[in-house]
């Protein structure tokens, strides 16, 4: 290579070594800063240096949570969050701008009406979005008028469809803007304590409830949020995205309560109703004999018709959570909403895992002929007529049929619709029992509504 075709990098080298000679240093200092020089200058020859500054043009995806010891970081995390949480609830149309939303369309509907609905074009449509204001804009789109559109012959959209689609993206955003405030992480999910901190503030603002005494209000957090984690948290991790809870129906139902007229059946029915609470506690109590705010395992062999097999109470006491042999609240929870539930995938989990005594991840003829024994054992207690394991096999395969016909998994009771009946059979001599005579119920049934036909006739 030609003098000056030399790299500037090489020039440099040659008089540090010329300069070396009357340099004091040591072989081994001279030798570290020749390398530093030599990576340095090399790499700027080879481009490197613009190379290094690439890592500007990624955007940044990570970023570190303040540590416990980090106080202030954290008051100003929690502060940041709050005032975005608070510009995005006034991004979020009030009472007044959905009552002018409601005026214009009623103004711009477009005749004939349909049944009883008022009805409005796509033109009209559009018009009442330049008029509704900068929030509304979003609802006004082609998709959304798309997403509505039916069958109507004019090409037009029901108002009250859209007033209601409307009324809910705005609940859905306030609810999870509620929700956020109580996300203490602030990584989109609620802790058990969080939504325990929620459900007790909404309690004053639900007039179903006004009549629970205080001293209850402990009780009955721990009863609504429970069926929360049951459900929404199968891998019980202690907490809940905050998008599955609005994802779910469970929070309808809480905020149902909301409604002073609701009727006595639909309390009954759910959950999350001072008659039901008050229901779950009191039979908790009931059971708890010896009042010391626990249950035994003989205890909770009375639980509902009494006839769950001690086999599978063993296994209850075996696999779930218990203090001292005795079951709290919270697990005792748990257990009524898997038997109370037993069509629901969560609940086929919670007793397929009893089911599965050797933690297999399947059910064999074994495992299905260790607890149908037991009902053999109660058949023969109150003098019936055992049944054959065999033929119970037969039906318990013919009714699930698995992929691999010697071996039952969680996901083929859930597949074919039949896991609670399996269930029933195999830890419940009253269940069994309504299986093998659901012929002979059936036909009772049917008796009884001929019955009462002839009777209004």
């Amino acid at each position: 290579m030609a003098k000056e075709e030399q790299p500037h990098w090489a020039g440099i080298l040659k008089r540090r070594i010329v300069n070396s000679k009357t340099d004091e240093r040591s072989e081994e200092e001279k030798k570290v800063e020749e390398t530093e020089l030599f990576t340095k200058y090399y790499t700027e020859w080879r481009g490197g240096k613009d190379q290094d500054k690439s890592y500007r043009n990624i955007p940044r995806f990570y970023y570190r949570l303040p540590g416990e010891d980090e106080i202030l970081l954290q008051k100003l995390r929690e502060e940041s969050r709050a005032v975005f949480l608070q510009r995005k609830s006034r991004e979020l149309l009030d009472n007044e701008e959905l009552q002018n939303l409601w005026f214009l369309l009623d103004k711009h509907q477009v005749p004939p009406v349909s049944g009883d609905e008022a009805m409005i074009s796509y033109e009209a449509y559009l018009q009442v979005g330049e008029r509704a204001g900068p929030k509304c804009k979003k609802f006004f789109t082609a998709r959304v008028y798309a997403k509505l559109l039916h069958n109507d012959p004019y090409g037009r959209i029901s108002i009250m469809q859209f007033f209601n689609y409307v009324m809910r993206k705005v609940w859905l955003h306030q609810t999870r803007i509620g929700l956020s405030l109580y996300d203490v992480a602030g990584q989109g999910y609620l802790r058990e304590s969080d939504l325990e901190n929620y459900i007790l503030e909404l309690i004053p603002t639900l007039p179903q409830l006004d009549g629970l005494e205080k001293s209850f209000y402990s009780f009955y957090v721990c009863t609504a949020v429970r069926k929360f984690f049951f459900f929404l948290d199968p891998l019980r991790t202690g907490k809940i995205k905050i998008q599955d809870i609005l994802a779910c129906s469970f929070l309808d139902d809480l905020l149902e309560l909301r409604d002073e007229e609701l009727s006595k059946e639909s309390q009954e029915s759910n959950w999350f109703s001072a008659p039901s609470a008050l229901r779950v506690y009191g039979q908790y109590l009931n059971l708890d004999k010896d009042h010391n705010g626990m249950l035994s395992k003989e205890e909770l062999s009375r639980y509902g018709t009494a006839t769950l097999t001690p086999v599978f109470l063993d296994r209850v006491f075996q696999e779930y959570l218990t203090y001292d042999g005795e079951m709290d609240y919270k697990t005792y929870l748990d257990f009524v909403l898997a038997l109370e539930n037993r069509k629901e995938p969560a609940a086929l989990q919670y007793i397929f895992k009893l089911l599965d005594m050797e933690n297999r991840g399947y059910l064999n003829v074994f495992s299905l002929n260790f607890f149908f024994r037991a009902i053999q054992e109660q058949m023969k207690v109150h003098s019936q007529e055992p049944v054959s394991f065999q033929d119970v096999k037969d039906e318990i395969f013919d009714m699930v049929k698995p992929k691999d016909p010697y071996k039952i998994t969680l996901q083929d009771l859930v597949n074919s619709c039949q896991g609670d009946t399996v269930s029933s059979i195999l830890i419940d001599l009253n269940g069994f029992w309504t299986y093998e005579n659901r012929e002979v119920l059936v036909a009772n049934d049917n008796d009884s509504s001929n019955t009462a036909d002839l009777d209004d006739s």
